[in-house]
């Protein structure tokens, strides 16, 4: 049976992807825990909406979701995935500020919610766990300015190989065909993520299966040819 990467006992697979929970000394990680509540979240439901007032944030211990915004226009961009060992509502919950992004859970999601004036508290009387917080959102800056500056740079075509490759790295299980992306993601969240429209997507996605580098499913995707896709990537 092929083995998913990127869950929270799974360290091999996950390139740079270190969630917030694993950089916490363990004494420090339960503590934080033991402060909060239980939660579980049926597949494809909100779990922070955009714009709504913060009270707490969210510890995620199973489970992967999308983090997205919506424009004015109605145009919703994805902007990250989270998952097992992941924090979110951080930055809402610190700021006082409304949040700045909507998280819907992918699968079945576990997760403790922590009231956000306990969190500041444990913050506060812990410099080790702020320090870390800090390092995890310096490396979020660091990918997101990437991710910026490759938009800018590279064709629709360019932007979904790579985003293709990155997912395969950080997201992928090897079976006996490919490598399986183990987040179901829809064509439209993918459109989001690499600022496309879904009806390009989904004419890239063909044209990749016309060159047997890829099989899809509804929210399913196998990489057969990376080669490929590392060739389309670097032809900007």
């Amino acid at each position: 049976m092929a083995r998913p990467t990127g869950t929270a006992d799974d360290d091999e697979g996950l390139g740079d992807r270190v969630p917030f929970l694993a950089r916490l000394e363990p004494e420090d990680r339960q503590a934080l825990l033991a402060l909060g509540r239980p939660l579980r979240y049926a597949p494809r439901s909100t779990v922070l909406r955009q714009h709504e007032p913060s009270s707490y944030i969210l510890l995620l211990l199973r489970g992967w979701t999308k983090v997205t915004a919506a424009a004015v226009n109605g145009y919703e961009a994805l902007l990250a995935l989270r998952g097992p060992g992941d924090i979110v509502g951080e930055a809402a919950a610190l700021s006082g500020r409304p949040r700045s992004a909507t998280v819907t859970s992918l699968e079945t999601v576990e997760a403790v919610a922590v009231d956000e004036q306990r969190f500041s508290a444990f913050l506060a009387a812990s410099p080790q766990v702020t320090l870390s917080l800090l390092g995890l959102t310096t490396d979020r800056m660091y990918k997101g300015n990437q991710r910026r500056l490759e938009n800018a740079a590279l064709t629709v075509r360019e932007r979904l190989a790579v985003l293709l490759l990155d997912l395969a790295r950080t997201h992928g299980s090897r079976t006996d065909h490919g490598i399986e992306l183990c987040v179901p993601l829809s064509k439209q969240e993918l459109a989001g993520a690499i600022g496309a429209s879904r009806e390009m997507v989904q004419r890239l996605l063909r044209e990749l299966r016309e060159r047997e580098a890829v099989l899809t499913g509804r929210r399913t995707l196998v990489i057969l040819r990376p080669d490929i896709l590392r060739r389309i990537g670097h032809e900007g």
